[in-house]
């Protein structure tokens, strides 16, 4: 088996889930704007990794009804927090806003009340992490959540108790996997255990289940929330399904936690 996985650091230690100040390091990310992550097409885009967040990448994925004749009525998602900077801010109001913010796990978290007073968007979570955030009106769902006719969220616990991955099926399949699943040097998808891996046989469990729920038809790209330097510039891991389906679980199962 390829043990490129094993190269990955990453830290999950505990991270601002309410408001605090503005960091120097994340005022530095005013010098980065967002990206697209696939090209020319608007679906979804990338911001800068957040120091707030330990380099977590954050993702706004646009969306516009399709019975809403006017493009600027978008009913975008937020998906993990990005940077509390001006370019980042003035970014999100030029695409619309944010009708809601999904927290896919709870190092992802950082400022929620303000971006959630700034854009009036709801906070979407799953219920076992809603306890993290005492001071913030909360949405939070058991199984899984339908934000918009193609877009849901989707309990993945492993990582965290209430880790959660976003699915869109725009594009042949996206999954905005947070911390679940994370690219390697190589370009392929694994599951990491760290440190503070909350229940490493649960998070394979669980990713297997994804390709219970999806086919090679519809989980096309997954969308990491961290370690997106080891993508070289692609944004995305491509081949989602068959890559996850290559994956040896019984080896996983003996791997030791990382950091």
């Amino acid at each position: 088996m390829d043990n490129g996985f094993l190269e990955i650091l990453v830290s999950t230690s505990e991270t601002n889930l309410g408001s605090s100040p503005a960091t120097d390091a994340s005022a530095r990310s005013t010098l980065k704007l967002p990206q697209s992550v696939f090209g020319v097409d608007t679906v979804a885009y990338v911001f800068p990794p957040n120091r707030e967040t330990l380099g977590g990448s954050a993702y706004l994925i646009s969306h516009t009804a399709a019975s809403d004749s006017n493009p600027l009525a978008r009913k975008n998602i937020l998906v993990d927090c990005p940077a509390w900077t001006e370019a980042n801010l003035d970014f999100i109001t030029q695409q619309g806003g944010v009708q809601w913010l999904a927290i896919t796990h709870r190092g992802g978290s950082s400022r929620v009340r303000d971006w959630q007073t700034h854009f009036d968007c709801e906070v979407v979570l799953q219920e076992q992490e809603a306890y993290l955030l005492p001071q913030v009106e909360t949405q939070t769902f058991h199984r899984d959540l339908e934000l918009t006719p193609i877009h849901r969220l989707l309990w993945t616990p492993g990582h965290s108790p209430g880790s959660a991955c976003l699915y869109s099926s725009a594009l042949g399949g996206i999954l905005f996997s947070g911390r679940h699943i994370l690219p390697t040097r190589q370009g392929l998808a694994t599951p990491l255990r760290v440190s503070k891996t909350f229940h490493w046989p649960r998070q394979l469990r669980h990713v297997q289940r994804l390709l219970d729920e999806f086919t090679p038809q519809t989980l096309s790209y997954i969308c990491p929330g961290a370690n997106t330097g080891f993508l070289r510039g692609k944004r995305f891991i491509d081949d989602a399904y068959d890559k996850l389906a290559a994956l040896d679980f019984q080896e996983l199962a003996k791997s030791k936690a990382l950091l």
